[in-house]
């Protein structure tokens, strides 16, 4: 079955996480994600917050800017969260938006060699690994987690363009595709990553689970919202296209659209409001109902 998670965005004012996060496990939603944007809410303590809030849901984090952290700080929290809610947290890292990290004096020159390098150190810091390394990028020396993990913790990689899928493929513990991917983009995005998993020898059987974006929204005005928002962000929206970037409506439909991303190669769709959706938590509950008709599939 593919799992149905629910995003709460980075623009969320904090006061406000907390609450919509007990909400989305008293529907029954097994994931929430998140993700960092600057200069919004903070990708661990979010996390954390929500995870201390609640029992059961997981929390994914869609992505944490490479650029922004020292892998080995990553590696810490990743392993504190970890070792307080084990198994609930999925850290997912990415480029970051390169406009930001220049304002912040991080731009890397080469994001796919920063991604490479911090990929592969952190997994392996994750991991118990004593780790040292001199790249471009990432240098430790004798480097090594006093509390790793007990368990493997995956690390998914956010990929757009061909180079970072394939990237995605080779170094990475799944994908995180953000919604401008869409239903029509799937093919050629799985097609990619997949060269890079072969590439890099690992078996086409391993578990590399793929997180869809995509917009979702209820209520009379839903399709309207989502339009614009995708219009806005400069995706083709006019028609029937939305639904290639979107589900809307009540459950049924909802669980409808679900299936197609499922269909097409999602694991987990990962669903997200418009920014002016005007009762988030509406949408929380329409998702739960969703989320139990496609328990039935």
């Amino acid at each position: 079955m593919t799992t149905l998670a629910c995003i709460i965005r980075p623009s969320t004012p904090p006061s406000r996480i907390v609450p919509l996060a007990r909400a989305v496990e008293a529907a029954g939603i097994e994931e929430i994600w998140l993700w960092e944007d600057c200069f919004q809410s903070g990708g661990i303590s979010a996390a954390s917050a929500i995870l201390a809030a609640t029992e059961r849901v997981r929390v994914g984090i869609g992505v944490m800017p490479t650029p922004l952290r020292n892998v080995a700080l990553t590696a810490m929290e990743v392993a504190t969260v970890d070792g307080m809610f084990p198994g609930r947290l999925i850290p997912g890292i990415g480029h970051g938006v390169q406009s930001w990290m220049a304002q912040v004096g991080a731009k890397a020159a080469s994001p796919l060699t920063l991604m490479r390098e911090y990929s592969t150190a952190l997994r392996a810091l994750l991991a118990g690994e004593r780790v040292t390394t001199s790249g471009r990028y990432v240098s430790l020396d004798d480097v090594a987690l006093d509390w790793p993990p007990a368990r493997p913790v995956p690390v998914p990689v956010a990929a757009t363009g061909p180079k970072s899928l394939r990237l995605a493929g080779e170094v990475g513990d799944g994908v995180v595709l953000e919604g401008s991917v869409g239903l029509t983009g799937l093919p050629a995005t799985l097609e990619r990553i997949a060269e890079g998993r072969a590439a890099a020898g690992r078996a086409a059987t391993d578990a590399f689970p793929v997180i869809q974006f995509v917009y979702g929204g209820t209520g009379p005005d839903a399709e309207a919202r989502l339009r614009a928002e995708l219009t806005a962000w400069g995706t083709d929206a006019a028609d029937d296209a939305l639904a290639g970037y979107a589900v809307w409506g009540e459950a049924q439909a909802v669980a409808d659209g679900v299936r197609r991303f499922g269909a097409a190669g999602a694991d987990t769709v990962a669903i997200y409001a418009s920014e002016d959706d005007p009762d988030v938590e509406r949408l929380i509950g329409v998702l739960g109902e969703a989320r139990e008709l496609l328990s039935k599939d």
